[in-house]
């Protein structure tokens, strides 16, 4: 039986199937058109960009850093550029040590360098590259090149290094730069211009100046586009974005001034601030021991570390700015204009000294037992006559005290552009309520304010406190900010500008008082406690010695120095400024457990006064002078100071006699 072909059904479903597949070829063209479409038009931004970053590397460009010079333009902080050995920890694929061991096979790799490349990788992330050898020869550049293949993760990159060429001199004032730190990254990353300005940077200023100047110091970050292969290769640079350095910063230091000062001291601990009173410079800023900030500048070892940090003379102190301490006697000029400026007394006030003062049955022994006698106002400063500001003190007040010394800067920040600046202690009747909570040690007793008037009890401020305000003293009451930086140098247009251009405040003294007082001043380096130091000194300095307790004495019990242990020994201080009618400097120092004011601190302000005012540097007699001070057995002393104080007593009869009449005793102080 013949079957036959349904011819128009076929035909149908022929048209179906080609229908069908043509649809489906339609929607597969349109499905590709709409991606294309997605792709080229409305993704066409993002996919360009994402092309050309794969086609383009931008290349971070840093700044070299500012310098630090001193006043005269001598170097204190410069750059230099040499090769580093680098090692990025995430892309060792094996053991990290053998890698290392390696390596040493190469280039000279010690223990310490060891040591210190594992600190940093505690305080980096692991993808960040780490230096394990910095300062490489050429020849272990060479010998690394050729091995290079077998060190995938390790690389040598050239580097720019920060350098300080007078190590220790004035290492306080300048600090040093370190690597940036994870704390470091975290404050960069709040600030976005900071963390964009500081790609490709490793290195962030951490103490001194380095850091307070930072941003002065550092510059502004440049950039290179580079055209790279697709193996990372650099082909090409399409443009170029240059680094602007930063600036550079003038200090008012004078560094051959600060040499002298922190030689003089030798071992001894202490702090020297040296003022211009008219402007405000800094002249010198001491602080002794001091430290190398070059060990800091690549990871300091671990000994190094061990050895500043755990030192008894604790070296990473900044005595001058965070260390405080009694004034001493060096307080008395202040404590003599506010009894002028309060009408508490008169110039010619004068008062028999018995050699102590009694209050609620208490009895404030002056230094000089029997006393000083009949003593007025310009002999209690040139003699450092005690009863005399006991006495004063009591009529003062504590608070009297307290807000006729605060505009003077004592218990107060300075503003002086180093960071972490102590604000010290100018004690009030609020402060102590303030400062204790239990209601008995809140209470102010009228005893508390006897020890004030010789600069102890409560009183605690910085040697930069004093000597600043010993400057606003100087200066008339015109009060000028202390400062480190005295301009900054745009480094393409050398364009100074001043960090401190005009005075402060100015505190409201009567002209005829500060005269006095300065005119007293100058009878202490003249014919009082210093005299002996200032022998034909060449100029006509005023200056105050002091001598501050460390430890309390018991009641009935004498204070003997051959008999305390040396850091329990009283600190020795001095103040002055120079030249007495137009004063270009003043002092404020301190040396720890010195004892005597008149030995063991006034023969260094007397080598500093020297070379500033007269450009004179210590000679072989200074220094043996200092030498034999500082050598001399304590029950010695007083026998120095007579023989010493025979001699002025023979100048000044020679010269027809001091202003006043007779030579003042010289005393401990």
């Amino acid at each position: 039986m013949t079957e036959f072909k349904n011819t128009e059904r076929e035909l149908y479903f022929f048209r179906l199937r080609l229908f069908a597949i043509a649809g489906l070829i339609f929607l597969c063209f349109a499905l590709l058109f709409g991606r294309f479409v997605w792709l080229q038009i409305i993704k066409h931004e993002i996919y360009a960009t994402q092309a050309e970053d794969n086609r383009i590397s931008i290349v971070p460009v840093v700044p070299n850093r500012g310098l630090i010079l001193d006043r005269n333009g001598v170097v204190l902080a410069r750059n230099f550029s040499a090769y580093t050995l680098e090692i990025t920890p995430s892309k060792i694929n094996q053991d990290l040590d053998v890698v290392i061991d390696e390596l040493a096979k190469l280039v000279d790799i010690q223990a310490k360098h060891r040591k210190r490349f594992k600190k940093l990788m505690e305080d980096s992330k692991s993808f960040e590259s780490l230096p394990i050898r910095t300062r490489l020869t050429d020849e272990e550049v060479a010998r690394f090149t050729v091995q290079r293949f077998r060190f995938p993760g390790v690389e040598i990159q050239a580097r720019l290094f920060r350098q300080y060429p007078l190590g220790e001199i004035a290492s306080h004032v300048i600090g040093y730069i370190g690597r940036i730190s994870t704390s470091d990254a975290k404050i960069l990353d709040e600030s976005e211009q900071d963390f964009d300005n500081y790609n490709g940077t490793d290195y962030i200023g951490k103490e001194g100046l380095e850091k307070s100047y930072e941003r002065v110091l550092h510059g502004t970050t440049g950039s290179e586009e580079v055209e790279v292969s697709a193996g990372g290769r650099a082909v090409r640079t399409l443009s170029h974005s240059p680094a602007t350095s930063g600036s550079n910063l003038i200090l008012s230091i004078d560094i051959e001034l600060q040499k002298i000062v922190e030689e003089a001291f030798g071992d001894k601990r202490g702090a020297f601030v040296a003022i211009d009173p008219e402007t405000g410079d800094v002249l010198a800023f001491v602080s002794k021991p001091t430290y190398d900030p070059n060990l800091f500048v690549e990871g300091i070892d671990q000994g190094n570390w061990e050895s500043l940090n755990n030192s008894i003379d604790k070296p990473l102190i900044n005595r001058a700015l965070t260390s405080t301490y009694p004034p001493g006697s060096t307080y008395k000029p202040f404590m003599a204009l506010a009894a002028l400026e309060l009408g508490k007394r008169t110039t010619s006030y004068t008062l028999a000294d018995p050699g102590s003062f009694t209050l609620g049955g208490h009895k404030f022994k002056d230094d000089k037992e029997g006393g000083h006698g009949m003593v007025d106002m310009y002999r209690s400063i040139v003699a450092s006559c005690d009863t005399y500001y006991f006495m004063l003190a009591n009529d003062l007040g504590v608070d009297a005290i307290h807000d006729f010394m605060k505009p003077f800067g004592f218990g107060s920040v300075t503003g002086i552009d180093l960071e972490h600046e102590r604000q010290g202690i100018l004690p009030s009747t609020e402060w102590k309520r303030s400062y204790y909570k239990k209601a008995a040690q809140q209470k102010w007793y009228a005893g508390e304010t006897i020890s004030l008037g010789i600069g102890q009890g409560y009183n605690s401020f910085t040697p930069l406190q004093i000597a600043h305000a010993v400057a606003t003293l100087a200066n008339n009451g015109i009060v000028m900010k202390p400062h480190l930086v005295k301009m900054i140098e745009d480094p393409q247009t050398h364009k100074h500008t001043l960090t401190v251009p005009s005075e402060s405040y100015r505190i409201p003294l009567k002209q005829e008082n500060i005269d006095f007082i300065k005119h007293a001043m100058a009878g202490v380096p003249r014919e009082g406690t210093s005299a002996p130091v200032f022998i034909n000194a060449g100029y006509e300095s005023a200056g105050k010695t002091g001598t501050a307790q460390v430890i309390g004495i018991k009641k009935g019990e004498k204070y003997n120095a051959n008999t305390v242990a040396l850091r329990f020994r009283d600190h020795a201080l001095y103040t002055a400024f120079a030249p007495v009618d137009k004063p270009r400097i003043a002092i404020g120092m301190i040396v720890e457990n010195g004892g005597f004011g008149a030995v063991g601190a006034a023969p260094i302000a007397k080598l500093a006064l020297d070379y500033f005012l007269l450009g004179k540097r210590p000679d072989d007699k200074s220094k043996e002078l200092l030498k034999s001070m500082e050598t001399t057995p304590l029950d010695r002393v007083d026998s120095i100071l007579m023989q010493s104080e025979a001699e002025v007593k023979a100048e000044a009869e020679s010269e027809g006699g001091p202003a006043n009449g007779d030579v003042t005793p010289a005393t401990k102080e």
